[in-house]
């Protein structure tokens, strides 16, 4: 780019986060590298600043900064970009536990970057890019996932069909459901966190946390999650699902700490001191099952298999996880 430009935001549009709109017309930017843009005033709505949570309104028109990113269209690939190798084809069909013409649902193992950073040379971001050499039209992220959870992430096969998923997505037409092993049991069993969120930066990387006071809470986003115990272990831990309503970064993790059971595991939220003996290794939080409304119709409804360390928490913690399937609805 050699000149600031100007997009007009579309009435499909209405109600978009920047950071999808970002996503679905700009792919070749990363979260972090926009959210440098932001923090800088050279992305702007209108004349104003904004942050990459900000939802857009139609009719808008959003400043993107020139030289920030390479601005060819996302269906024609990168000349540098090389196909998939053979192993990462067999790593990206290993996730696939749906695919159909317009969107893939994967199962994205824990440790796995879904966007690279500068550090992070390996992710399913680059993976889809390798895709889409092969399949003319890179497919696109609709949502992320933590770099440590695992569990069901859905990727668009072409543009259009993630500009449909992206409006979608920012409504509560898309249900989620979070498995998790936290440490303690809640009290009570069952309810409702409704607590607003601020990030606070430090030397070992971002965190969220409720804001302290008047003042941090008019630059805190609302956040609220369901959260119900399936199984405990005496009051050493419980087997939780938490169901989103808001899409704040480290929401449950936050959450789960504020009301002082941590998940298991979580190096951020204090979740990885005193874990239990022979516990598996990691983050203990999966994205266990996603419904939503199928673009041409229809309901997609997939569930992932829990990851080899729950897995062996379960089995250490005595849970089972064939027994209440039938009770995530």
């Amino acid at each position: 780019m050699s000149e600031v430009k100007r997009h007009r935001v579309s009435a499909d549009e209405d109600g978009m986060r920047l950071d999808r709109w970002f996503r679905h017309h700009f792919p070749q930017v990363t979260f972090a590298h926009l959210n440098k843009l932001t923090r800088t005033g050279q992305v702007r709505v209108g004349a104003g600043r904004v942050k990459t949570s900000t939802r857009l309104a139609e009719g808008q028109e959003v400043r993107v900064p020139p030289l920030a990113f390479d601005t060819r269209p996302a269906d024609l690939p990168k000349d540098d970009i090389p196909p998939l190798t053979r192993a990462e084809r067999e790593l990206f069909q290993s996730m696939v536990l749906h695919e159909d013409k317009d969107l893939y649902v994967l199962n994205k193992p824990a440790g796995f970057a879904v966007q690279g950073g500068t550090k992070t040379h390996r992710h399913l971001d680059g993976l889809l890019m390798g895709l889409g050499v092969e399949l003319k039209e890179r497919p696109l992220l609709v949502h992320r996932l933590d770099r440590d959870t695992s569990g069901v992430i859905v990727v668009a096969r072409r543009r259009a069909v993630a500009a449909s998923l992206g409006k979608l997505f920012a409504t509560r037409a898309v249900k989620k459901t979070y498995w998790a092993v936290v440490k303690g049991v809640p009290s009570p069993a069952q309810g409702r966190i409704d607590v607003a969120l601020l990030k606070a930066r430090g030397p070992e990387g971002d965190r969220m946390r409720a804001p302290a006071s008047a003042d941090e809470a008019e630059d805190s986003q609302k956040a609220v999650t369901h959260y119900s115990v399936i199984d405990r272990a005496a009051k050493l831990a419980a087997w939780m699902s938490l169901k989103p309503s808001t899409g704040r970064q480290h929401q449950l993790r936050a959450h789960m700490a504020h009301i002082g059971t941590p998940i298991l595991g979580d190096n951020k939220y204090g979740g990885d001191t005193d874990m239990p003996e022979g516990a598996g290794p990691g983050l203990h939080l999966h994205a266990r099952r996603i419904v939503f409304p199928h673009p041409r119709g229809g309901t997609v409804d997939v569930t992932a298999p829990l990851p080899k360390h729950m897995m062996q928490t379960f089995s250490l913690l005595g849970f089972d996880a064939r027994r209440f399937d039938a009770d995530e609805e």
